[in-house]
């Protein structure tokens, strides 16, 4: 083999052996998050629609992200009822959730008319976590859709003129009548 000939390949494994060399020891360097293309792609399947069309993702999720990749299954859910955004979740321990904004068209309905629950309702308020749950009587302060997140109060303690106002919070509406407090 002649030194000419040989000098190509030299650089070109050089080369590789540099960015390898790189990426070992830049953690920001390609294959150390989440790609994010991937998740553009998952969206749309999950719309139905490209990001930029009407019914799809209004962009394209933001390039300067640095998730950490995921190791484990990316879940997508629509984040309320009236399906404005979508929820995508990495189910790591310690994952992240992104939040993606769809593109509407024309006017959106009546928020009333698709509230489950509505100011002033009697709801039962739910802790959820592995192995238990625990739910207490409480009163929405907010109205909203499935899956909409509203102020609600615990029931008052005590009767009568000195009993006590409960304690305000935000949560989940899970269906009519039961809102959730979901733990981290």
């Amino acid at each position: 083999m002649n030194q000419t000939t040989a000098l190509p390949g030299l650089l070109l494994m050089a080369a590789a052996a540099s960015v390898s060399a790189s990426a070992a020891a830049d953690p920001g360097a390609a294959g150390a998050f989440a790609d994010l293309d991937a998740i553009d792609r998952q969206v749309a399947a999950f719309t139905g629609a490209a990001a930029g069309e009407e019914g799809g993702a209004a962009t394209p999720v933001d390039r300067r992200l640095r998730l950490q990749p995921c190791r484990s299954v990316v879940s997508l859910a629509w984040r309320t009822a009236t399906q404005d955004s979508v929820v995508v979740h990495c189910g790591d321990a310690g994952g992240w959730r992104l939040f993606v904004p769809v593109r509407r068209a024309g006017p959106v309905a009546s928020a009333s008319s698709t509230w489950a629950v509505r100011r002033g309702d009697a709801v039962a308020i739910s802790v959820e976590g592995e192995g238990f749950s625990v739910s207490q009587p409480g009163e929405a302060l907010e109205g909203g859709a499935v899956g909409a997140w509203i102020r609600v109060r615990t029931a008052a303690v005590g009767k009568g003129f000195g009993g006590a106002r409960g304690e305000e919070m935000r949560a989940l509406i899970v269906r009519p009548g039961l809102v959730s407090l979901p733990l981290p």
